[in-house]
């Protein structure tokens, strides 16, 4: 009786008030993105921006309108991949991407600054406010895959992404190293916990192909991925080798030019998951 729909005012436990809350952002009024992809690490260093980066390209070459928001504020490396060092535009409508050579649509934090090897020293509520501006006020015009290049562990950017935006399914990148069992249960319990459907695992470093012998060398000690996959009921979407060519490439901006299809049957499982 007498509700005003205000509950921050309101000590009453009604079936209104306990009903679990839709804490999602709205998109861009003229934005239109159809499918979302989180690509999440439980640690760092394990190569989750390459990955968004190749998987981004493969889809990008298969004629499917694609685009990146890069989420790791704090660490943004997506734009170097690519080679893009301007500041993002806007107009009163919003904030337009920039734009890659092939046509892959990025924003990131490094878009905006003064200085693009200036560092992020903010919090973590105003990180996760920027995460949700990127998804509300950026205009990303007919994406088919937008995938979030997401920072880390499962902070408070983790929780944004999944709260804010609604994620379709996402990829767990990691590594050979023991630890990758306990890295990846943790990816696994956190999409669990905010119902976030698991596309699969990625991979990399996953050996190293010996260009005089042709032989697979396990630097890092014999992949137990398929195992870890089985364990957990999800795929395993691509081993990916360390190949000095595809991190030239990363490094010197250049990812859209490497020749490799390391991807290709990621993609294929992202495509037929995603229907």
């Amino acid at each position: 009786m007498g509700c005003d729909q205000n509950c921050s005012s309101c000590s009453e436990n009604c079936s209104s008030r306990t009903a679990p809350q839709d804490l999602r952002e709205s998109l861009h009024k003229f934005s239109s993105v159809k499918k979302v992809i989180g690509v999440i690490s439980g640690k760092g260093g394990v190569g989750k921006s390459l990955v968004t980066s190749t998987l981004a390209v493969t889809m990008n070459r298969r004629g499917k309108k694609t685009a990146i928001l890069d989420a790791d504020i704090t660490g943004p490396s997506i734009p170097k991949a690519f080679n893009i060092h301007t500041r993002a535009k806007g107009s009163d409508d919003g904030i337009f991407p920039e734009t890659s050579e092939t046509g892959i649509d990025i924003m990131s934090i490094n878009l905006l600054l003064e200085n693009e090897t200036d560092p992020v020293i903010w919090r973590g509520a105003l990180v996760s406010g920027t995460v949700k501006q990127f998804w509300t006020d950026v205009i990303w015009a007919n994406e088919d895959y937008m995938f979030v290049d997401m920072p880390p562990g499962t902070g408070d950017v983790a929780l944004t992404v999944f709260q804010s935006i609604p994620i379709d399914g996402i990829v767990i990148v990691t590594s050979p190293q023991d630890l990758v069992s306990m890295i990846v249960e943790k990816a696994v319990k956190m999409a669990q916990m905010m119902n976030v459907p698991i596309l699969g695992i990625v991979e990399n470093m996953s050996y190293f192909m010996c260009p005089d012998c042709g032989k697979k060398h396990y630097i890092y000690g014999e992949s137990k991925i398929d195992e870890i996959a089985a364990q957990y009921n999800t795929k395993v979407l691509a081993k990916l080798p360390i190949d000095p060519d595809l991190a030239s490439c990363v490094d010197n901006g250049t990812v859209e030019n490497f020749e490799g299809d390391y991807m290709s049957e990621a993609a294929d499982i992202i495509e037929k998951e995603l229907k």
